[in-house]
């Protein structure tokens, strides 16, 4: 008896020791939400219609080198909507070999029939779906890389709104708003094309040989003029590229900040294998011609390619040195598929956090006291017992908390206090079942023992009910509930641990120092 109660003591005295020094001090190890720290709350809004676009404008591109590689006449292939295009002057008498090229995008795009040799084609209702949530997921998952490389401590990211199109952000103690927003906005889409005429100073000097109008296949971008000095305003100019790029940001592997060779900063960039081998045939084909890199639609720069390039280039531009870093973020993360609209900016302030981590503590001490106060008039010295026993639940909860780094909210506060309601509950069970075996003359001891042994079973199976419901918050819940439901997991399981093994604990410690000729009594 003596040896078995020394080691309770022992294992009780280590968990308690671990979790003062897990959650000591707090301030440092305790994760505090966004209604808690303070930060930044932001709902967005994905302009799915950019990802069909793309889809769109690729397969017209795509069919237009096909129907000039095969010879195949037309007049010209033109947008429609985000979700359409039109081919139109087929020749009638090619008609069954424009057929033949048109059939290998039937997977994607439904082709009417043609009158007057135009025919239009349109995205397949199915392939609309599929793009548009592709298009919402990516936009999630680049957006928590990027946030991710901010150093958010916590952050939330997830899809939201009935139409399945809004994702909800929260950057709990970010301070600087602007920042943050221009990164998880900026596209970032980064294309390295051939130049085939400019750099010039207008856009009717760059289309002057065309008279005034974009040849087919090509695309009129503007961009800064290389010929600037370090310090001086950049000046506009403009270029024409090919529409297909070359590479794209997807061939990315990875980016980072450097300096050129004037000590500005610049961007370095690597590619993955399918991106260096796409480069060097470009490259090597193209010495001595202009490659302009063009981010989210405006040349950077554009350097006449020397030689053979693989796997890496840079970027230059005039980036002051923030600005490099965050175009090497969003790059490494990833360019976003479509365009983003704010919907919702809240703010939520230190000083609004800080009074409600008050208001919290204040109840979660009002609520143990008012408990105290009740189990100690209602059972008397037992409950000493519950007191310490659910004192110490709340001491393993933050631990626990801290330990996993779990985020605790203002909802994860009233996990804890309902936390102190668990614990009392399962000692209630426990004294009411030991005063029942005392009515029927047994000895305190053996009464102690039988509230114990038969009161198991139930606090175990309604703490696993509650697990499950626990798990089914969590993983079906937004943040808020996802917190509370956070505290409730790790609550019911420090109070199977306290109930049990902590309250028995402090029963046997107390019946071990009272001598065979003391009364078998016991003040509950």
């Amino acid at each position: 008896m003596k040896k078995n109660l020394q080691w309770r003591l022992l294992a009780i005295a280590l968990v308690i020791g671990l979790s003062v020094w897990g959650f000591t001090p707090p301030s440092k190890k305790v994760r505090l939400g966004l209604d808690l720290r303070g930060g930044v709350h932001l709902v967005l809004r994905v302009q799915t219609d950019d990802a069909l676009r793309v889809e769109t404008e690729t397969t017209m591109e795509q069919m237009r080198d096909q129907l000039q590689q095969g010879g195949i006449k037309f007049a010209g292939v033109t947008l429609v909507s985000p979700s359409q295009f039109r081919v139109d002057g087929v020749a009638r008498e090619q008609d069954a070999q424009f057929r033949e090229v048109a059939d290998t995008f039937q997977a994607v795009f439904n082709r009417q029939s043609g009158v007057g040799g135009s025919y239009p084609f349109e995205i397949r209702p199915i392939e609309q779906t599929r793009l548009r949530e592709e298009a919402v997921t990516q936009a999630r998952q680049t957006i928590e890389r990027r946030v991710n490389e901010l150093g958010v401590a916590e952050p939330l990211v997830a899809e939201t709104g009935a139409g399945g199109d809004q994702i909800l952000v929260q950057l709990p103690g970010v301070t600087d708003v602007a920042r943050a927003k221009e990164i998880i906005r900026s596209t970032a889409l980064l294309e390295l094309k051939l130049v085939e005429q400019g750099p010039t100073p207008s856009r009717e000097a760059l289309l002057q040989p065309t008279n005034g109008a974009v040849p087919p296949g090509m695309q009129a971008v503007t961009g800064v003029s290389e010929a600037f000095e370090p310090g001086a305003a950049p000046q506009t100019s403009f270029y024409l590229v090919r529409q297909a790029a070359a590479i794209t940001g997807r061939d990315l592997r990875n980016a980072r900040p450097t300096l050129d060779e004037h000590n500005r900063p610049a961007v370095s960039f690597s590619l993955n294998q399918e991106g260096a081998r796409k480069f060097g045939k470009v490259t090597g084909e193209n010495v001595g011609r202009r490659l302009a890199i063009i981010l989210d639609n405006r040349v950077q720069s554009a350097p006449v390619i020397e030689n053979r390039i693989t796997d890496e280039g840079r970027i230059n531009g005039n980036f002051t040195q923030q600005e490099a870093q965050d175009l090497s973020l969003v790059l490494r993360s990833g360019a976003l598929p479509a365009s983003l609209t704010y919907l919702e900016e809240r703010t939520v302030g230190p000083t609004l956090g800080a009074d409600s981590i008050k208001a919290g503590i204040t109840a979660s001490i009002a609520g143990l006291s008012f408990v105290m106060v009740f189990m100690l008039v209602y059972y008397k010295l037992a409950g000493i017992n519950a007191v310490v026993a659910t004192v110490a639940n709340l001491m393993i909860l933050l631990a626990l908390m801290a330990y996993v780094g779990a985020t605790l909210t203002l909802p994860g506060i009233a996990g804890f206090i309902l936390t102190i309601g668990m614990g009392v509950d399962s000692n209630v069970l426990i004294f009411e079942r030991i005063k029942e075996e005392l009515e029927t003359g047994k000895g305190v001891r053996a009464a102690i023992g039988a509230g114990f042994d038969r009161v198991f079973l139930t606090i175990l199976d309604t703490h696993v009910a509650s697990l499950i419901a626990a798990a089914f918050l969590f993983q079906f819940g937004t943040g808020p509930i996802r917190g509370f439901a956070t505290t409730l997991f790790f609550g019911l399981l420090s109070n199977v641990f306290t109930s049990l093994f902590v309250s028995r604990t402090i029963f046997m410690l107390v019946l071990s120092r009272r001598t065979a000729a003391e009364p078998a009594t016991l003040s509950i």
